[in-house]
């Protein structure tokens, strides 16, 4: 009989040779599809000038990949650690919906014009402002409020999410076609919805609050135990989960705010990850997650860009997997 011996962070030998070929194989993935979008289909002879150029434009969508992959990848796992509970997400809450109720609003009360006055840095840093506070909030109230349980979270979130919901539906019948048109390209998340000039802005929110959630790992494995084993501990359960929550509240609203609302991706990148990696330890999950979350959004586009011709139906197609591996979580776990 084979003995079973601790090999640092796995279990044994077995564990670890399994994390390092899935970490290989979503690196190797990662690394190709990001270079295929940077290079693929390039009608400039390689290495000239104008190939460069050419790299040099399409890669500031794949910055804005990497940067919705951490977001997206990193706010759901924790999210998901402070709320003992895989199936709920922050998007899942409501928390886009606030975000739709915004751009609608915009549109209503000023026009197409007022969607314009929106862009820019000062109106980006505000639009994130806002959905952290709201979100700290909401999110704070519920996680340790006297109603800190799942099924009231789950429903005061449904109920504020689909009142959001309902709003914008009303204000939106009462726009012109015109400017419903430009609305409506703002509403489904789209990689090509990012200003460049937001990078600036962007790219140092999700490096601060992504590297600090990193750096919490070890207390994330213990946050996963639930409050009272926390406390046994010695850690102080209730000051760490509004760190972490302020923390998962800055990257989804920075993601958000880029490309507006994916409301699947996260779940569904979370729920591979934890299968990919073959263990609960967040300093193992959180770079699977990541890369996993990188390598579906590159791969999709990859694929639907150059193949089918039709990268503005990626987002939808993601959703679309990501609402189906929820509906089978959930009926195969047969509870939330």
């Amino acid at each position: 009989m084979p003995t079973r011996t601790s090999s640092g962070l796995f279990p044994d030998a077995r564990a670890r040779r399994r994390y390092a070929i899935a970490l290989l194989i979503l690196v190797v993935l990662s690394a190709g599809f990001g270079l295929g979008l940077l290079a693929w289909d390039n009608p400039m002879p390689f290495g000239t000038e104008g190939f460069w150029r050419i790299a040099q434009l399409r890669f500031t969508n794949v910055l804005v990949m990497i940067l919705v992959a951490v977001c997206q990848a990193v706010a759901t796992v924790s999210f998901q650690t402070i709320a003992t509970n895989r199936i709920v997400t922050p998007s899942i809450l409501g928390f886009e919906s606030l975000y739709r109720a915004v751009q609608t609003s915009s549109v209503y009360l000023f026009g197409i014009t007022g969607l314009i006055a929106m862009q820019g840095l000062l109106q980006f840093g505000i639009q994130i402002a806002i959905m952290v506070a709201l979100a700290m909030l909401l999110y704070g109230w519920l996680l340790t409020g006297r109603y800190a349980n799942l099924q009231i979270m789950l429903l005061i979130g449904i109920v504020i999410g689909g009142g959001l919901g309902a709003i914008a539906t009303f204000m939106q019948r009462l726009l012109t076609p015109s400017e419903f048109d430009v609305l409506a390209a703002r509403l489904f998340g789209n990689i090509s919805n990012a200003d460049p000039s937001y990078l600036p802005v962007a790219v140092p929110l999700c490096v601060t609050a992504s590297a600090l959630l990193w750096m919490r790992a070890r207390r994330l494995n213990v946050m996963a135990l639930g409050a009272d084993t926390a406390n046994a501990l010695g850690l102080n359960h209730r000051r760490e989960l509004m760190i972490t929550l302020f923390l998962v509240a800055v990257l989804m609203a920075t993601s958000t705010a880029l490309v507006g609302p994916m409301t699947f991706l996260g779940f569904l990148v979370a729920t591979l990850a934890y299968q990919f990696a073959g263990s609960d330890d967040h300093r193992l999950v959180l770079p699977v997650a990541v890369l996993t979350a990188f390598t579906i959004l590159s791969g999709a586009y990859f694929v639907m860009r150059n193949i089918f011709y039709a990268q503005g139906v990626v987002s939808i197609i993601i959703e679309l997997i990501g609402g189906v591996v929820f509906l089978i979580v959930i009926l195969k776990k047969g509870r939330l």
